[in-house]
């Protein structure tokens, strides 16, 4: 009977080094996750700020400085929550780079004004990448908020 008792345990310690495994790479990959989706968006709004007529549909009164004041903004929201993740609270900081990965998904409202094949292939290739980074980002947050809150997990 005591080794029925003994396989679940062991299962708990098992799935708690996987977790903290998990959590010691994702804390390993944010700062590069970060400056990967920072990144992609930049080029995202660089290419939208530069061709902006150029893009189907947008509101005509978008002038190249609101689409750089709004990357600026967005951006300045994952500045933030780094450094709350970096400086604490963490969980703070995790919430509010969620947040930021989450806006990364906005550039898929582009295709609701217009759909993919009406839109550039370098258009296609910033939204794209912005997303996929996003995605990244938002993958790595929540493997972190799962795991143990323990800042450089050895």
């Amino acid at each position: 009977m005591g080794r029925g008792h003994a396989a679940p345990q062991l299962h708990r310690k098992s799935a708690a080094r996987m977790t903290s495994s998990a959590s010691r790479r994702a804390s390993e990959a944010l700062p590069w996750l970060v400056a990967l989706y920072a990144t992609a968006s930049l080029l995202h709004f660089v290419h939208n700020a530069e061709h902006l007529t150029l893009y189907p549909n947008l509101p005509s009164s978008w002038s190249r400085a609101d689409v750089y004041l709004a990357w600026c903004v967005v951006t300045t929201l994952g500045i933030v929550g780094y450094a709350f993740y970096l400086r604490g609270p963490r969980r703070t900081g995790l919430s509010v780079l969620a947040m930021y990965a989450i806006l990364g998904f906005a550039g898929l409202l582009h295709y609701t004004r217009a759909p993919f094949a009406h839109h550039s292939s370098m258009m296609n290739i910033t939204i794209c990448t912005e997303v996929a980074a996003a995605a990244a980002l938002l993958v790595d947050v929540l493997i972190l908020s799962a795991g143990r809150d323990r800042p450089n997990a050895a």
